[in-house]
């Protein structure tokens, strides 16, 4: 999982993380729980995840 230059920090992403692997701080970032299932890319109104 990548995370772009397109994300503005919205945390939509982290809300629907089931494993609480997205960190936002400014931009977001995936940490070590991150298992790259792919919804959080799903719910990111700036396709800025990048599976």
């Amino acid at each position: 999982m990548k995370i772009n230059d397109h994300c503005v920090g919205c945390g939509q992403c982290a809300a629907f993380c089931k494993f609480d692997a997205i960190v936002v701080k400014g931009r977001a970032s995936m940490n070590d729980s991150c298992t790259e299932c792919g919804i959080c890319a799903a719910y990111c109104p700036l396709k800025a995840i990048e599976v």
